[in-house]
């Protein structure tokens, strides 16, 4: 590729999240300092709306990495509002294919001769287009169909030019990722470089479709012997780093609701079958197929009437869950199952996706109260909930929902992301979908130890967290019982603390800019009849000022 368009192409990204990035820190930062915290609040939904709609176009327009990179950003519930992840959710349907001549081309440089002697027919028209690669179907010649059992396969072809493109996305990306370490309301949380080379890394495994191909062999080997889940064979000889031929094994898309009923299948039970393989990828096998969206998942009918087959296709993005990941996830998947916020949220310390500033009493008030407001509720039910009343629930955590004290690393981001997915394909397939009870045959199967421990074990490792309470329980009696004795004794209300907390520092600003206002005001007056007096008065201004931007913790600047 040209290097000036290449060089064209970093400016351009690099000036995008540069004004997106300064018009952050006036509308977040600077406004709210000033006492203009309304005002900034008030156009926050519509300003993160248009600089996503913004984005959504320059990606469309450039391709290549911006089309991942508003994928991997409408993932990150963990540190982007919803208004941001919903307008780039569908970045995924609006790739525009590339030219077939340069298709075409790609693919005969690397089998180094005409796609009529590799195939006996390759079709124009693609049949997917991602913003890596694209998709066509092809049927193998006989004497190699004869040798791999099959004849109809998809090719899977690298865009042109698109190594060069990732490295220069991912060069801008890593400049931005360097400014954004110097402002320290995003450092504090999200480490944004961090972030960068976990995409980075998956996008570039992305684009080595041998290691695809490999994926997809050990996705056909752990479910080997479930004739219910199907994975396509890989046609070797005609398989590249930047090529990839698999078995064609299209079906029913798994969002045809309508065909997956006329073809007698229970979607209810297609849904249960999704989350049942889900749960053995990520706590048996220990790898997960991690782009589980509707174009990448079949269903079709198989044996008796109602049985069926479910196939996966697309394996470049995979997660792995390695053993001490798993086991946190095994605890937090038990928590959920037995509606228990204390435990949930030891989960999330023994995974280690809670930032330092996270406050722990708040999420766990937090969890408790989700659990026994919408714990046991069907998908579906909780789609009915109101408005006003999710809307109630958001203001009285805030602050936590502000601080958002999470930050996933890619694998947990991943799975998450494949979580979501789920969720919304099992909702569609079945409205009544009910995840607590999904997860309930698991949850049973973790705690009487089939997946490799044993109930004894089980049984020790909980009653060895009851003993350790009964035993803490009457040093804890003796030391509430002291406290109040003495006239010590507090009791602690996360909520109220945090509501007292920003009224003071509210309170402190505001008698800042009162100060500010008034010097002001007054230099002004005198510096006709007395400039020197003037000068001084509103030259001292700067000190509450300084404060009020400073934040007015209630002491003054300096």
């Amino acid at each position: 590729m040209n290097p000036a368009k290449l060089q064209a192409r970093y400016r351009r990204i690099v000036t995008f999240f540069g004004l997106v990035t300064a018009s952050f820190i006036y509308w977040e930062i600077v406004l709210p300092k000033l006492g203009l915290v309304a005002w900034s609040n008030r156009t926050r939904l519509a300003r993160n709306r248009k600089a996503a709609t913004r984005f959504r176009a320059m990606a469309i327009g450039m391709g290549g990495l911006m089309i991942k990179v508003g994928q991997f950003l409408s993932a990150r519930l963990d540190v982007l509002p919803a208004e941001i992840t919903d307008e780039l959710a569908g970045l995924q349907d609006e790739v525009p294919p590339a030219r077939f001549a340069d298709v075409r081309d790609k693919a005969e440089a690397e089998f180094g001769r005409p796609l009529s002697e590799v195939f006996a027919s390759f079709e124009a028209e693609p049949l997917a287009a991602a913003s890596l690669g694209q998709a066509h179907r092809a049927v193998l010649l006989a004497d190699d169909a004869a040798d791999t059992g099959f004849a109809d396969v998809v090719v899977k072809v690298q865009r042109p030019y698109i190594e060069e493109i990732v490295a220069t996305d991912l060069a801008a990306l890593r400049r931005v990722g360097q400014w954004l370490t110097r402002y320290r309301p995003v450092s504090s949380r999200a480490d944004v470089p961090a972030l960068v080379e976990e995409f980075a890394h998956t996008t570039l495994a992305e684009i080595d479709y041998v290691a695809e191909a490999g994926n997809a062999g050990h996705f056909a080997e752990a479910f080997g012997e479930d004739a219910s889940i199907r994975v396509p064979q890989v046609a070797w000889e005609h398989t590249t780093q930047r090529v990839l031929t698999l078995e064609d094994v299209t079906a029913i898309r798994i969002g045809d609701y309508e065909a997956i009923t006329a073809a007698g299948i229970d979607r209810g039970e297609v849904a249960h079958k999704l989350v049942a393989t889900y749960l053995q990828q990520i706590f048996e096998d220990g790898v997960f197929h991690a782009d589980p969206h509707p174009g990448n998942l079949f269903v079709a009918p198989l044996g008796e009437p109602g049985e069926f087959q479910l196939t996966f296709i697309d394996f470049g993005m995979v997660g792995r869950v390695a053993d001490n990941l798993r086991d946190g996830l095994r605890e937090a998947m038990l928590a959920i199952a037995l509606q228990d916020a204390s435990r949930l949220v030891a989960a999330f310390q023994e995974l280690d996706v809670l930032l330092p500033t996270a406050d722990v009493r708040l999420l766990e008030l937090a969890a408790a109260q989700v659990f026994d407001r919408f714990g046991g509720m069907t998908m579906g039910d909780l789609r009915g909930i109101s408005h006003e009343e999710m809307m109630s629930f958001g203001l009285q955590f805030r602050d936590l929902m502000v601080s958002m004290p999470f930050q996933l690393p890619e694998n947990l981001l991943l799975l998450g992301r494949s979580i979501a997915m789920l969720s919304g394909m099992c909702t569609g397939l079945d409205p009544q979908f009910n995840l607590w009870v999904a997860l309930a045959p698991y949850s049973a199967k973790l705690i009487s130890g089939e997946d490799g421990g044993t109930n004894w074990d089980t049984i020790k490792t909980e009653g060895t967290k009851v003993v350790q309470t009964l035993i803490a329980l009457p040093a804890r009696a003796d030391r509430v019982l002291t406290s109040a004795e003495r006239g010590e004794l507090s009791v602690r209300t996360p909520l109220l603390d945090l509501r007292v907390r920003q009224l003071n520092r509210t309170m402190n600003r505001l008698a800042y800019a009162v100060v500010f206002v008034g010097l002001v005001l007054a230099g002004a007056m005198l510096f006709a009849t007395s400039p020197v007096l003037g000068q001084v008065l509103l030259g001292v201004s700067v000190l509450p000022l300084l404060a009020v931007l400073l934040g007015g913790r209630g002491h003054g600047p300096g």
